[in-house]
This record gives C-alpha cells, structure tokens and sequence, in this order.
C-alpha cells in the first residue's frame, strides 16, 4: 500500500486538526497542523512585544522570523503531537483567545507564508503525511493525492470551539468566540496572499451534523481507493 499526502484545508475551528489527527493515527502517518504554526509565530510576536494596540509590527517580525525554531513531539499523555517553540511546549498557548484575534492577521503576511510553506514542505517530502491549514491542497501540496475541503456552519462552529475553551477553564462568551470566526473566514478569504479557497480537485466535508465517526468512515473509503491505486 503506497504513502500518501493528504491536505486538509478549511475554515476555522471545524475540526480540520482533531480528524487530521484521528486520520494520521489511524493510518500512522505524520501529522502536521499548519495552523498551529501560525498560531506560534503569533504568539512569538506577542511575547516579543511586537503587537501593541492592537497593531503587529510587520517589519520587525519578518526580520527576526530566522529566530523561530518550529518543531512537533509525540506527548504519549494525550497521544497527539505537540508544537514547539523554541524549545518549549507551547500547545496550550496558541490556543488562547489573545492568539486567536491575530492568527489571520499574521498568516496575510506574505513573507510569514513563505516562511512556514517551506518548512512544511520540507516536512512532507517523504510522503506519509496528514496535514491541515488554510493552502495546503492549494499552495502547498497542490499535487497532494488527496486533498479534502471541510466547512460548517459558522455557529455550529462556534458552539465547538466555546465547549472546548469552557472545558479548558477560559470565560469567554459564545458571541465573542462567534464574531471571531466570522472576522477570521472574511479575513483568511479576502486575504492577497494565499486566501483560503477550495481546490477544483479537493472534496467538500460539510461535517455540520456529522459525528468524528461518520467522517472518518467517509474518509477512510478515500484514503483506500487513493493508497491501491
């Protein structure tokens, strides 16, 4: 059975890493959340002191970008893979709110992009590979063998994301989280640079009212007909 890549692009807080992840462990392939690449270089921007007012210094990120060593560890506690920046475990920290209002606004940045589109083709060379973002079937891997789209609708989408925010202790409101999906999809869409967009060739997954197991079982009928080919 040949390897693989497969992309996963998608808007935001879908669930493109959790079934990235589930597909990767299934198969034992590498999984590489692109997003939380970005979501690193933002929080390196943050603890550097190069977001203030709300305003991101462009010029001194892209000059100090050589400075952010990325890199993921299997954590046999949770049996995902964690980011590292830097050195340091910084799974939990992207996650939070503070991060999530630049994400966009750091992944528009032209010289960001191709900072991290080529390390993560450098990581999937081998093939073998899961990995999930906003350009991976478009940009990145545009010969990808499978690339898959994945979408819902921006409330159910919110609704996921407040459960597990509330679940990690954070308090914030459903609207906050829903207005920040929806300022993120016209921001990742409307961008000059690599906007999110479905590839003619890449599947549509509207998981709005599906269950992680009817995905993956939708999924894993692809993955059979791409791996015999």
């Amino acid at each position: 059975m040949k390897k693989i890549i497969i992309a996963i692009d998608g808007y935001s807080s879908c669930g493109k890493s959790s079934f990235a992840k589930a597909i990767a462990a299934r198969l034992g392939y590498l999984f590489i959340d692109t997003g939380a690449m970005y979501r690193a270089v933002a929080l390196f921007a943050r603890q550097e002191g190069m977001i203030k007012d709300g305003k991101i210094n462009e010029k001194e990120l892209i000059s100090r970008l050589n400075e952010i060593h990325l890199s993921f560890h299997y954590c046999p506690e949770t049996q995902k893979s964690d980011i590292y920046l830097n050195g340091e475990n910084v799974e939990k920290l992207i996650r939070s709110m503070e991060v999530s209002r630049y994400v966009s606004s750091i992944s528009a940045i032209p010289e960001v992009r191709k900072f991290l589109v080529s390390r993560q083709q450098q990581m999937g060379m081998d093939k073998g590979v899961v990995m999930d973002g906003r350009d991976i079937g478009t940009v990145v891997f545009p010969n990808a063998e499978l690339k898959l789209f994945m979408t819902a609708a921006p409330e159910v989408r919110a609704e996921r994301r407040y459960k597990e925010l509330r679940a990690q202790g954070s308090s914030v409101s459903f609207d906050e989280i829903l207005r920040n999906i929806e300022e993120r999809d016209r921001l990742d869409t409307e961008r000059a640079v690599s906007p999110l967009r479905q590839a003619p060739d890449a599947l549509l997954l509207d998981n709005s009212h599906m269950s992680i197991p009817e995905q993956m079982e939708w999924v894993m009928k692809l993955i059979k007909e791409r791996t015999q080919e």
